[in-house]
């Protein structure tokens, strides 16, 4: 089954090129766009893609009040995941996004072939963490609003391993990266990973990156 995709942004020829470059891969299918945040809620309760790219800023309702309607308790019954679209190196609102459990963040001038990876990474189920600017922006903005915070029991029930694995996540290192540096397999890397996830209680990577930073752990 093709990976389907809703495209929710103010911009027709943004949403037109997107559409375009997403419908012509074997793999992906574009279900239908939105120019603003009310529609984008309505289209993805309708059409229940795996994926939405979601802008930040939209007329009338604006990405993140989008988000979270799609991410809330009243999600639809596919799980879908929502990737954010900014203009901009740093955005506040990313911060806000990750927390309410989008899956990451990608630049609209990004080259082709990474909007297409980023659909299928986060179609897969993964956060997009990977691209350097990602790791920087979410450093700078939960940093900035982390500051003061003393650190959190909450992650006392992770063993000593789990702690390191998440800290390498929250730097935003792939499977791999957090294999090579700790020598161990990179499937042990995601055994350890699901466990985080799950004793935390969080939904994805973005997630435990932004639990990182909130409880002090960072």
């Amino acid at each position: 089954m093709p990976i389907t995709v809703v495209i929710a942004d103010d911009q027709a020829m943004v949403r037109q090129g997107f559409s375009a470059l997403l419908a012509a891969q074997e793999d992906i299918s574009v279900l239908g766009d939105a120019a603003d945040g009310v529609a984008a809620v309505e289209v993805v309760t309708r059409l229940q893609p795996d994926v939405v790219l979601m802008d930040v800023r939209m007329p009338q309702r604006d990405g993140l009040w989008a988000a979270e309607q799609i991410l809330g308790p009243h999600r639809t019954e596919r799980e879908t995941r929502v990737l954010m679209l900014t203009t901009f190196d740093i955005d506040d609102y990313v911060y806000e996004a990750l927390r309410i459990g989008a899956s990451g963040f990608l630049l609209k001038d990004a080259p082709a072939e990474e909007l297409v990876r980023a659909v299928r990474v986060v179609a897969a189920g993964e956060a997009l963490l990977a691209p350097s600017i990602t790791r920087r922006l979410i450093t700078e903005v939960t940093a900035r609003r982390s500051r003061g915070r003393t650190p959190s029991r909450a992650a006392d029930v992770l063993t000593p391993r789990e702690r390191e694995v998440l800290d390498l996540v929250a730097d935003g290192k792939s499977n791999g990266e957090i294999a090579t540096e700790l020598f161990v397999s990179e499937q042990t890397v995601k055994t350890h990973v699901s466990s985080v996830l799950g004793k935390l209680q969080l939904r994805d990577r973005a997630q435990a990156v932004v639990f990182a930073y909130e409880n002090g752990l960072k």
